[in-house]
């Protein structure tokens, strides 16, 4: 990991999002901003990779849900494994899921911005990511805060899923199409997921699910 840049240069920036009209609105808003520099825009977790190799952004500001292909949370992931990264990964979504977020800050994310911020706070997130400081939108930092005070059992990512497909109404022979496991897996996971969220029933897990916002 690269240490703090320069103070005299830009911020050199790598945009990811898959909407081009939300890239668009956010190239405009930073094109304003000092010190800050896009210096390419990806509309895909792949592009990331690729560009990031290439470019050697100080900062990849990125959003989680990418449509096809990887989403921002694996892109994170893997790009924060590679070795001899040099940016610092900036989450930008609307998604605040304790689920969301738990993944991203896990995956190596650097800080964990909501789009509601005012821009002078995106601006001022981004130089702290570039110095490798830890900025969270208020909302995030106080769930962080309250689930460290009262941690509660955490679900795998496969268990994490199943409590969103439960809500669509499937059953279990429909959830265990989608990974390819067995029906009894499925029962399985379904027995661990009760127990860790305190309840006996299908329609039980998923209001905890809501209530403690697990649903991505």
């Amino acid at each position: 990991m690269n240490g703090a840049t320069d103070s005299t240069r830009a911020v050199r920036i790598l945009l990811c999002d898959d909407h081009a009209v939300v890239r668009a609105g956010l190239l405009a808003l930073l094109d304003s901003a000092p010190g800050i520099e896009v210096v390419r825009e990806a509309g895909s977790g792949e592009e990331v990779l690729a560009l990031s190799a290439k470019l050697g952004p100080d900062v990849v500001l990125m959003d989680l849900q990418l449509g096809g292909g990887i989403d921002g949370v694996e892109t994170t992931r893997r790009l924060t494994a590679a070795p001899g990264r040099g940016a610092y990964l900036l989450v930008l979504t609307t998604y605040d899921t304790d689920a969301d977020v738990t993944r991203a800050i896990g995956a190596g994310a650097t800080g964990y911005l909501l789009r509601a911020e005012r821009p002078e706070e995106l601006f001022a997130a981004i130089h702290a990511a570039a110095q490798g400081r830890t900025t969270l939108s208020a909302p995030v930092a106080g769930r962080v805060l309250a689930g460290l005070r009262s941690p509660r059992p955490t679900l795998t990512d496969r268990e994490g899923d199943i409590p969103a497909q439960l809500a669509r109404g499937l059953g279990n022979r429909e959830i265990a199409r989608a990974p390819h496991i067995s029906e009894a897996t499925v029962k399985t996971h379904l027995g661990r997921i009760y127990g860790k969220l305190g309840v006996e029933t299908r329609a039980g897990a998923v209001a905890v699910a809501k209530e403690r916002r697990l649903l991505a």
